[in-house]
């Protein structure tokens, strides 16, 4: 009996398996936070380069977009995969050989392994392409992303057209809660929109000893938190989801000095459009009172605001598909709720249909390590499940008669 195409895929990522978590460590050794990702750009344009992909630099040097086909002029659109590539400004504490060696700055949200996944894909649609193996012809683009944490690298991917002839797009994120072998996802909204908050209170600045000649912009923050966190969640209806919170304060330099100024940053998180707008309202709301009380002046401003990512209806099965093929359906849940979390690949979605699903990274959920934390890690074979969905995926997406 011939050996089938998705035979001979699994064949190739399984003789691929090393040198794709090869990479997930190198990255992970070498991580570059947002904005700043030249080496790992470069590094990633030369892997590429030697699979004989035509690949290009993203904007200011900072990520990379490889192209490839059965028919170099096929009319075909492209089916696009999108893996990010910035890491975030935590210190490193594991003690793995491959941990960090950049001081304050490591991959504490799994992007060394959406990255290495992102590369599997590529080396998976090459091979399968040069072995004469695709059951149809496809069009593929992958575009290794950066600033996702920042929430501006999509639009600027996007700005540099690197949607145009894109007709679908897939992409993962690895989550540390579901065990290796597992992926979930749901049709429709699967995260939060998100709205970078920077409130800068400007008072009037005095002695620590007399704070009665002053206006206080500390005593307004504390005030200020405090009623935004109180408030907004009472003005919200209960079975609206909203999410507010401060991860930053920055004012005064002198334990005995009143500032004249200080600066609040933080997120605001919502489903609905319509909520997102009465939340505004309502924090304008709470600033003109908190003025009144503490006469200080403050201002709002939305810096970075991104939509939810809601996958598409026909997207999403053919990701259940590929999953129940790769993991079983036991092993492909549903995801009953959006995650009041954010992703810019909700900017691409904004364009063109996709779907993001979660990837489990668990060998072991009584030791798990979470996103966004020091000793975060990954079981590593959840790498090749990884890069089995995302081809199948792509190949499917391209089957003649759906499309």
């Amino acid at each position: 009996m011939p050996e089938s195409w998705k035979q001979r895929l699994d064949a190739i990522i399984s003789e691929k398996r090393d040198e794709v978590r090869d990479l997930r460590r190198h990255l992970h050794a070498h991580p570059e936070p947002s904005g700043v990702e030249l080496a790992t750009s470069m590094h990633l344009y030369q892997l590429l380069g030697q699979l004989g992909v035509e690949v290009q630099m993203g904007p200011e040097g900072c990520g990379a977009i490889a192209d490839g086909g059965s028919e170099k002029d096929s009319v075909l659109g492209r089916i696009a995969v999108r893996g990010d590539i910035d890491a975030l400004r935590i210190q490193d504490e594991k003690t793995t050989p491959y941990r960090s060696t950049h001081p304050g700055i490591m991959h504490a949200c799994g992007h060394d392994a959406h990255t290495s996944i992102a590369f599997g894909v590529v080396q998976a649609l090459v091979l399968l392409t040069e072995s004469g193996s695709l059951p149809w012809p496809i069009n593929w683009r992958v575009i290794f992303q950066p600033s996702e944490e920042t929430a501006t690298g999509a639009a600027q991917m996007i700005e540099t057209d690197v949607l145009v002839g894109v007709e679908k797009i897939f992409a993962l994120h690895v989550d540390p809660t579901r065990r290796t072998g597992e992926i979930a996802l749901r049709s429709g909204p699967m995260t939060a929109s998100c709205d970078a908050v920077h409130l800068t209170i400007t008072g009037r600045g005095g002695h620590a000893a007399r704070p009665h000649e002053s206006r206080d912009p500390i005593a307004a923050a504390a005030q200020l938190i405090n009623s935004l966190y109180q408030f907004v969640p009472r003005a919200t209806d209960t079975q609206d989801a909203v999410v507010l919170t401060f991860g930053s304060i920055q004012g005064g330099t002198n334990p005995n000095v009143i500032p004249d100024q200080v600066e609040l940053r933080g997120t605001m998180r919502t489903l609905d459009s319509g909520v997102r707008s009465r939340t505004i309202d309502q924090i304008h709301q709470v600033i003109r009172g908190v003025e009144g009380i503490t006469s200080t002046k403050i201002e709002l401003t939305l810096d970075a605001s991104i939509a939810s990512v809601v996958n598409d209806a026909a997207a999403t099965s053919l990701i259940w598909q590929a999953g129940e093929e790769v993991v079983g359906a036991k092993n492909v849940q549903l995801i009953t709720r959006p995650s009041m979390g954010s992703e810019d690949f909700a900017c691409y979605l904004e364009h063109v249909p996709g779907a993001m699903f979660r990837l489990g990274c668990a060998a072991d959920l009584a030791a798990i390590t979470p996103l966004h934390t020091p000793k975060f890690d990954i079981d590593e074979t959840a790498l090749e499940i990884g890069v089995r969905v995302l081809v199948r995926a792509v190949v499917a997406a391209c089957e003649p008669q759906i499309k």
